[in-house]
Parts: C-alpha cells; sequence; structure tokens
C-alpha cells in the first residue's frame, strides 16, 4: 500500500536511507518503493513510499527520527475542492473502521513553508465536516490523528524546493518519530562529554542505519565518551567498546563523570566491556570470527581530533627497541603513541570489520570526501561489503563527511585479506586529497574550520574593522545542512 511520508526538513541525504533501513528491519527482504509527488523536488519533505502493511509502515515511523509522520492518504489536491473530492472518493471501507462513535480523534493542521493562524487552522478544520466523524475529539490522546498539511507554492521566496502550485494532503497517522529522545539524550544534558562526542540525532540515525534491535551485539572501536553506544543500547542492544586513550575507559573524570556514568544516567544496561584497544594492533584472537552483529564508530580523520596508534615515533622508526614497563609502574602507565593516518585507519577497521561481523552485519561510519567527489567512487572496494548507502553532511565549502553503511555479504579468508591489502595500498596511493595536498595546504581541520571562501580577507580587513589577521577568528560552518 501507498502511503505518504512526510519527513522533517533537516539532513536531506539521511532521510530516505534510515527508512529503508528500517524497512528491513521490520519488514526482512519485503519489497518497498519510492516516488515524489507530482512536481515536487527531491529535496522536498513529502515522498510517497509502498510497503506490504500497516503493521511494518507505522514500526518504521515510530522507530525513525526524521518521519515527521507516516500518513494513510485519505486525499490530495491543489485546491480545497479537489482535497474534498478526493477525500470522498476515498473508499469508505477503509474510512468507517475510523469514524465510529467508540474512538476519539483530533485533526492536526501542519504547514511547510508559511504559517496558519489559530483563526485560519480552525477554519480548515471546521472545513471538514463532510467527513461524518462520530466520536468526540480528543486533543491529547485521541485514537486517530488525522493531519491536514498545505504546502506553500514556488512564488514565494524562502528557499525552499518549488512546487509549481500549492498542494494538500489529507491522512491518517500510521506512525511518526518520537523527537522527545532528542533533548532527553541531548549533550547538554550529558554528564560526560568529551571533543568528539556524537551528537545525540546523528548518534540514533547511525543505530538505525545499523539495524539495531534488542539482543544484538554493537561495537564501536573508537569509543570515546560513548556516545554512540548509548544510543544502540536505548534501542536494547548489547553493546561494547575500545579507545585507544586508557584515561578514557577507565577513569573519565572522576568515579561519577565517565562513560559508565553516561549509561547510568539514563538507566540503560551498562557495556558489556570497554576495553584499552588499539585498531592497528586489535587483541583479538586470529581464529576469532562473526561475533558482532554491527560496527559503529566516527574514525578520527582530523578534525576534531587525530588518529593515534601505539608505537611512538622513535619506537616505530627503529631508534628505540620495545621495553618493558616495571611492574610498579604499569598500573598508571599511559603507553606511548604516533600519529595515525586516515587511510590507514581506514583499512584496519574494514578488516576489522570484515573478521568480526556476522554474516549479514552492518559497518556504520563517516568518512570525509570532497564536496565534489562521491564517497563510492574513492572509498576502496572490499569483496567482504557491500555498500547500501551513503549520506553526506557539509562541513565546509570544500569538504564533508559522509556516512557509510556497508553490509558483509562474504566471509572472511586469508585470500580476501590479501586483496584487501592490496586495494589498501591502492587507494592509499590515489588518497592525496586528504593526505599530499593537505600538507601542502593545511590540515583538514583547516579546511572546515575556515573563513568562507568568498570572502577576501586581506582586502576586506578594513570593512570588517579588522586590524590585524591576529584578530581574525575562523568561522565555523554549520554541520547540519
Amino acid at each position: 500500500m501507498w502511503y505518504l511520508c512526510y519527513f522533517y526538513h533537516r539532513l536531506l541525504d539521511y532521510r530516505r536511507p534510515e527508512v529503508e533501513a528500517l524497512t528491513k528491519l521490520f519488514g526482512g527482504s519485503a519489497k518497498f518503493e519510492w516516488k515524489l509527488p507530482q512536481h515536487h523536488h527531491l529535496d522536498s519533505p513529502f515522498h510517497f513510499i509502498w510497503l506490504p502493511s500497516e503493521d511494518i509502515a507505522s514500526k518504521v515511523a515510530n522507530r525513525s527520527i526524521l518521519v515527521k509522520c507516516m500518513l494513510e492518504l485519505w486525499g490530495q489536491g491543489y485546491s480545497y475542492e479537489e482535497l474534498k473530492t478526493s477525500v470522498q472518493t476515498f473508499p469508505e471501507e477503509h474510512k468507517l473502521p475510523y469514524l465510529g462513535v467508540e474512538s476519539t480523534f483530533r485533526i492536526v493542521v501542519d504547514t511547510f513553508g508559511k504559517v496558519l493562524s489559530s483563526d485560519e487552522q480552525r477554519e480548515r478544520i471546521e472545513s471538514f465536516s463532510y467527513i461524518p466523524f462520530k466520536g468526540r475529539v480528543d486533543l491529547r490522546n485521541a485514537d486517530n490523528r488525522f493531519w491536514l498539511i498545505e504546502t506553500d507554492d514556488q512564488f514565494s521566496n524562502n528557499g525552499l524546493p518549488p512546487t509549481v502550485q500549492r498542494t494538500l494532503f489529507f491522512g491518517r497517522e500510521v506512525g511518526g518519530a518520537d523527537r522527545k529522545l532528542l533533548p532527553t539524550f541531548s549533550l547538554s544534558n550529558r554528564k560526560y562529554l568529551g571533543p568528539t562526542a556524537m551528537d545525540a540525532e546523528i548518534a540514533f540515525l547511525m543505530a538505525n542505519q545499523a539495524l539495531v534491535q534488542p539482543g544484538k551485539l554493537v561495537y564501536d572501536p573508537f569509543v570515546g565518551t560513548g556516545s554512540i553506544l548509548v544510543a544502540a543500547s536505548h534501542f536494547g542492544a548489547m553493546t561494547m567498546g575500545a579507545d585507544i586513550d586508557i584515561r578514557v575507559v577507565r577513569n573519565g573524570r572522576g568515579p561519577d563523570c565517565n562513560v559508565w556514568s553516561n549509561f547510568e544516567q539514563y538507566d540503560l544496561p551498562l557495556p558489556i566491556s570497554l576495553i584499552r584497544a588499539d585498531n592497528n594492533l586489535p587483541p583479538w584472537r586470529g581464529d576469532l570470527q562473526e561475533i558482532f552483529d554491527a560496527i559503529i564508530c566516527d574514525p578520527p580523520y582530523g578534525v576534531r581530533a587525530g588518529g593515534r596508534k601505539s608505537g611512538g615515533r622513535k619506537l616505530l622508526k627503529g631508534v628505540k627497541g620495545p621495553y618493558v614497563i616495571p611492574e610498579e609502574k604499569r598500573k598508571d602507565h599511559i603507553p606511548s603513541t604516533a600519529p595515525y593516518s586516515l587511510v590507514e585507519c581506514v583499512h584496519d577497521l574494514l578488516d576489522v570489520a570484515a573478521r568480526l561481523l556476522v554474516m549479514g552485519g552492518r559497518l556504520v561510519f563517516f568518512y570525509p570526501v570532497a564536496i565534489d567527489e562521491d564517497a563510492k567512487d574513492i572509498f576502496p572496494d572490499h569483496k567482504c561489503f557491500t555498500l547500501v548507502s551513503h549520506s553526506e553532511q557539509i562541513l565546509s565549502t570544500r569538504y564533508s563527511r559522509c556516512l557509510l553503511t556497508m553490509e558483509k555479504t562474504a566471509r572472511y579468508t586469508v585470500d580476501v585479506a590479501e586483496m584487501a591489502r592490496k586495494k589498501h595500498l591502492e587507494f592509499r596511493e590515489n588518497h592525496g586529497m586528504l593526505t599530499e595536498e593537505s600538507r601542502e595546504n593545511g590540515t583538514l581541520r583547516s579546511k572546515v574550520f575556515s573563513p568562507a571562501d568568498n570572502l577576501e580577507v586581506s582586502s576586506g580587513l578594513s570593512e570588517m574593522n579588522i586590524k590585524s589577521d591576529k584578530d581574525w577568528k575562523p568561522k565555523y560552518r554549520s554541520k547540519y545542512v
């Protein structure tokens, strides 16, 4: 059956992939299909989706973060006369179960690209007197919620995706996102935070992309303060994390301010384990395979934090040999580390995921790309994985980060590992954009946290009343696009 999926108008690239992932989670191999309303742009918040049952549609919408509501569409038109005709021609057998005297109802008036006053909303609600509602109105806990959605037209200069003329939708809600999660799990209320703590909305989206559900085991190899695992745990998963910084996973900022306290704050099950581990030298046994249902992480790519691996510069260069930590110093010893390049980090992450994910398990992680490039074109192919989706989030006028979702479709073997190593070497050679160019023209961080490209700083200092270059402060570009 076709449903109207009304999205929140944010994180545009993430919307369809989230719904597709949740459709697989609740519907297995169930068929789904997308189409746009007539004259609507791909960035429009209105999308039609075909799903096999209302039960699946309801579960998808209620679990999602970006679906404002999923509607069984009773009618649509370009005027209220057309809408009335469309609603009246909708099959009576589909309407009658929700119009009885025993059920309560509410009509929600919503707009896109315009604002209606209270009187205008009341007038529009009263115009539906031709629908024979027999139950009483309940504005708080109605059994059935109906939506009237009115869009603006293309002649309004509001920067929204254009539609040829005003469009009206009316339908019965079958589900919608619980956005109350976001203020509850907001980082502003979190006990333990670090510079790389993942925003709650993005963390929940990543968990949905990874098909997280009760009983699944989820691993984050760059756990930090545990933001991603908190989202996974909220959806019922068992969690496990690792980080190279022992101070983060062991102590935090004290007994009441650490990774564990973030889980206790929301009464969530504690992680099975948090370990100090290096993604470059994973601690797992060589014969250990297929234990995690999902791996979700935000690898260090040099914007808010650079990657580190074990060893130290002198040790890796052979200037200094291996050493043994005295027994009395082991408790407080912090192992030395060396820079960990993005290319090497990605190779190690794919190798660990290929080994430790179960068949059908998902790897979900962020990866930086240039604005004019597509992650799927430059990212190394791996025989164990199929790229499911990639969603872009702009960091600056030159770079963005792409959320990659990969599904394990082949088992890990020695041959696959060797093939992946060769692909890694090829990928490393072709990865000059973020390595050689970054060294010559500044780091990736400097390109993200940079002044607007269209500002001529040198010529515009006097106009902006800036006395010297020291007074110039880089402008941070919003990550929500």
